[in-house]
């Protein structure tokens, strides 16, 4: 059964690369992106930046920044971590240094990775203000290029918003975003209502980003990644050794009866979206979420300017497809 798995699986994957019997499909033009986590009360991040990563490897996506939604002590060590295992450990890291949501992770996984596997990045304080990083990277993009995916919560696109001109652009945050970007692919909300951790965690800096980011805004939801269930296949693959990413769900997966069949997949879908397009996988529904005081959502659909996923691809197709993809190795450089 498990070979059956793979070999689907190997399937799905060369059609999204677009490598099937060594032929090689049209040259695609790398997306511009800005990684924005929450890396560490769910684990799921850790598959999404997987992902990312595995698209970079095909030329598919170029990392700019992955920049932590989170500040608690060993978040920076986290990406660090990941960073350097896929062979890209000068990635810029940020953290945000005012106020932000300090959760971790409850299993304990990122105390194991930071204490087995290399990092250059010891401390959060070795690292710039997340917004800082963002107005210095986009500053330096072309126009309407970016694609920023955030996995967490919006503090650092509302703070962003809120931003000063500074050294690096005489434009205010919000004139910055709407020069340098393309769109924000977001695992945020549940629709067409309902109440969703990345939204109602920080509350504020949701209804100041849906309410006010000038450009696009897609959203993967809850009931997008809540029927995706990863992470089985990579703890089970015993072709891959020394492997922080094969760490963590083998650590977290048997720590929840509900991880049971793998640990449900809301960020790796986001990612998925942001870099190949949500096509075939998905259709969306355009209009614009609404946000309530108590950090709920609902849907406008005479709005415009938001989007979010609708189910098209058969939910285990898109499963297998996210599973293998998550068991993606580093490249040598």
């Amino acid at each position: 059964m498990f070979q059956t798995y793979l070999l689907l699986a190997g399937v799905l994957l060369a059609l999204t690369t677009g490598l099937v019997n060594g032929q090689s499909a049209k040259k695609e033009i790398a997306v511009p992106v800005v990684f924005d986590t929450d890396m560490g009360p769910d684990y799921d991040d850790v598959g999404a930046i997987t992902l990312l990563h595995a698209f970079a490897d095909e030329g598919q996506a170029r990392i700019l920044a992955t920049i932590a939604s989170t500040n608690y002590p060993k978040v920076a060590q986290v990406l660090s971590v990941l960073n350097t295992y896929f062979n890209r450990p000068n990635i810029p890291i940020a953290v945000p240094k005012a106020k932000a949501v300090s959760d971790k992770d409850t299993q304990h996984w990122s105390d194991t990775i930071t204490a087995r596997y290399p990092h250059k990045i010891q401390s959060n304080n070795e690292v710039p203000d997340a917004v800082t990083l963002y107005r210095q990277i986009l500053a330096k993009q072309p126009d309407h290029s970016v694609t920023i995916i955030t996995v967490g919560f919006l503090t650092n696109l509302a703070n962003l918003l809120n931003s000063k001109p500074d050294q690096h652009s005489k434009l205010a945050g919000k004139a910055l975003a709407a020069q340098k970007v393309k769109q924000v692919v977001s695992m945020a909300g549940k629709f067409p209502s309902g109440r969703e951790y990345n939204v109602f965690r920080d509350t504020l800096s949701s209804q100041v980003v849906f309410e006010n980011w000038p450009t696009p805004i897609l959203c993967s939801g809850f009931e997008i990644g809540e029927k995706i269930h990863s992470g089985l296949p990579l703890t089970k693959n015993t072709s891959i050794q020394n492997s922080p990413v094969k760490d963590v769900f083998t650590i977290s997966l048997p720590k929840s009866k509900e991880d049971a069949n793998g640990r449900m997949s809301w960020d790796q879908t986001a990612v998925l979206v942001g870099v190949k397009g949500y096509e075939p996988y998905y259709t969306v529904k355009s209009g614009r979420l609404t946000m309530n005081a108590d950090g709920s959502n609902g849907w406008d659909d005479k709005g415009k300017g938001h989007q979010y996923l609708v189910e098209k691809m058969p939910v285990p197709d898109v499963e297998s497809l996210i599973n293998t993809l998550m068991q993606h190795q580093p490249m040598k450089r």
